[in-house]
């Protein structure tokens, strides 16, 4: 797998193994097994975890939370991308170029 520098709208991302979830009330959290740390994914995050259960473009992540949530679309994008990068950083997802 190539290192990603930037996460952009057309890369797949997908959960990496090694992670145990949890619903706790409206919210997910995670501890990852490698690390060590828990994380708490919120419930944008839980269902943004939810979605890259099998690969899938960052765009149609954004498309499936802007339906769920009245959010413009520059927004969404931003916080989407955001999220996904610093769970890149993390090493909770792989991320990949689509073909």
């Amino acid at each position: 797998m190539t290192r990603v520098k930037q996460l952009s709208m057309n890369h797949l991302v997908t959960q990496r193994e090694g992670n145990i979830v949890s619903d706790m009330g409206n919210e997910k959290v995670m501890l990852n097994i490698e690390n060590g740390k828990y994380y708490n994914l919120g419930t944008t995050g839980g269902e943004m975890w939810e979605l890259i259960a099998a690969p899938i473009a960052v765009s149609e992540v954004v498309t499936k939370i802007m339906t769920k949530y009245d959010v413009n679309k520059e927004q969404c994008e931003e916080e989407v991308l955001s999220f996904l990068a610093h769970m890149y950083e993390e090493k909770l997802v792989q991320v990949t170029t689509q073909k």
